[in-house]
């Protein structure tokens, strides 16, 4: 059986902390994955353009994705204010030849923000020329019980009129939601994947994928069969791994799955 195009697979800085993201560029190019995705904030050299573009550099790994700097313990990286935030995202990207900045929908209590996020991520993708793919969060709860909602215009991009959008499997997992669903309510608005998985519990878990209960292998085929034409990441949590070589190992894991599962087989 011969296999359709692969897809471009890349690697989030997220993925090798507590290491730092010049591991990350590190891991990719020792690995073998196509790309690398910078989440601004988990450590200082990631808010540093010039540094982030000297490794890609380096290492020969280009930078397919900036994260911006929205996480609850990112919230004071590059100041507090959330607009500014995804402009100098905007501009590490194009300055590292990135297409795409992630982006998570503002919390609840960021009302002002928020009032007018789908409008304005849509006017920076025009005065831009980077695509905002605005990524599906999750209710917090603090069991299965039914979770409270804290994002505001609210946690399924699919429900709003973005332009650009991510699925990440650990998140969908925590909503219950199933991301092939949501997959087909996007359409060609779904331009960014990050690969993970989840067993459906309260907690982000990002695990490798197929070690969860989201399918994620069966999700990779949808998106072949359907023609998406992408960014896959793999953002998974290494953080318990008892040393480099077990992070390599989960990091070598998931770049194979993705590979095994994003081509179409054909006769």
């Amino acid at each position: 059986m011969a296999t359709g195009n692969a897809p471009r697979i890349g690697l989030s800085t997220a993925s090798v902390y507590p290491e730092s993201s010049a591991h990350a560029f590190g891991y990719a190019a020792q690995l073998g994955y196509d790309a690398v995705e910078v989440m601004v904030g988990m450590d200082a050299l990631s808010q540093q353009t010039a540094a982030i573009a000297q490794l890609s550099a380096h290492h020969g790994v280009p930078v397919c994705a900036v994260h911006a700097p929205c996480l609850l313990f990112t919230q004071r990286v590059w100041g507090t204010e959330p607009w500014g935030k995804l402009e100098r995202s905007a501009e590490m990207a194009a300055a590292v030849g990135a297409e795409v900045v992630v982006v998570h929908p503002p919390f609840r209590w960021q009302r002002d923000y928020a009032r007018d996020f789908v409008n304005g991520v849509a006017a920076l993708e025009e005065s831009t020329g980077v695509a905002f793919a605005v990524e599906n969060m999750y209710p917090w709860r603090a069991s299965s019980k039914r979770g409270m909602e804290m994002y505001l215009p609210g946690w399924d991009p699919s429900t709003e009129t973005y332009a650009n959008t991510t699925i990440d499997l650990s998140h969908a997992a925590i909503a219950h939601s199933d991301p092939v669903a949501m997959a087909e309510r996007l359409g060609p608005r779904l331009r960014h994947i990050h690969l993970t998985d989840g067993t459906g519990s309260a907690r982000d878990e990002h695990l490798v994928p197929g070690r969860g209960e989201m399918e994620a292998a069966a999700f990779l085929r949808h998106l072949a069969r359907t023609g998406f034409a992408g960014e896959i990441v793999l953002e998974i949590n290494t953080r318990k791994a008892a040393d480099r070589r077990e992070r390599e190992a989960d990091l070598l894991e998931s770049l194979r799955f993705a590979r095994e599962h994003s081509v179409v087989a054909t006769p």
